[in-house]
């Protein structure tokens, strides 16, 4: 086995390395990209690209046109498009979740496709430029960034009483620093009571627990479902 910077073998375990990196971080959050399926897709990715380049100059004679090395390789970023597709999941909610996962899929897939092609100093660069990204400049942007980035949202469920007080709830709300972004309101078939659905941002260090507790105090609201999105 000869291991020196530019053989496949060293590429290879670049990749590897890389791959662990990216894995362990998505891993640790519990997202369906894993350490495994991370590992596969960059150690098959950096397979696939030297086998394109190889192949290229290896069977050259054989071909009056000269081949694309990286014709195999530009197959690989197509077929990665399934694998992320895969991990987006669209909730009950309606919101969207996976597309970051889906991200670091096509990352690791180009990580791998530059160690195959031995421009591995550039991956181990992008591998860092793309854990910052991920992992750090989020929380940077939430102590210089504007309000919004310090907010979580919140999808609340509420069995008001029937009446004029469901703008006086949505005031009160706002004066407890819940700031509601969708309304939507319905009748109930008992006709005593209605129901709120509302998307509310709140300040992401206070607990889910205890915006329950404060919607319950607020007067003329007599069930509460909380959900965090």
């Amino acid at each position: 086995m000869i291991l020196y910077p530019g053989s496949f073998m060293f590429n290879l375990g670049i990749a590897t390395i890389l791959c662990i990196i990216i894995g362990l971080e998505r891993e640790l959050k519990k997202k369906p990209l894993g350490l495994k399926t991370c590992l596969v897709i960059g150690i098959m990715s950096c397979l696939l690209t030297n086998v394109s380049i190889e192949a290229a100059t290896e069977y050259a004679d054989a071909y009056v046109r000269p081949m694309d090395p990286l014709r195999l390789a530009a197959q690989i970023v197509s077929g990665i498009g399934f694998l992320g597709a895969g991990v987006i999941l669209r909730r009950n909610n309606d919101m969207i979740s996976g597309l970051t996962t889906a991200a670091m899929i096509w990352g690791a897939g180009g990580i791998g496709i530059a160690c195959g092609a031995g421009f591995w100093i550039e991956a181990i660069i992008a591998t860092v430029l793309l854990l910052f990204s991920v992992e750090l400049l989020p929380f940077l942007f939430k102590f210089i960034g504007p309000r919004s980035l310090r907010e979580k949202e919140l999808r609340v469920k509420l069995i008001v009483d029937a009446g004029e007080t469901m703008t006086d709830i949505l005031k009160e709300m706002k004066q407890r620093k819940m700031r509601p972004r969708k309304v939507r309101v319905r009748d109930l078939k008992d006709s005593k009571s209605q129901q709120m659905d509302i998307i509310i941002l709140v300040n992401e260090k206070r607990y889910t627990t205890e915006i329950y507790y404060e919607l319950k105090q607020i007067a003329h609201i007599m069930s509460v479902e909380l959900e965090s999105l």
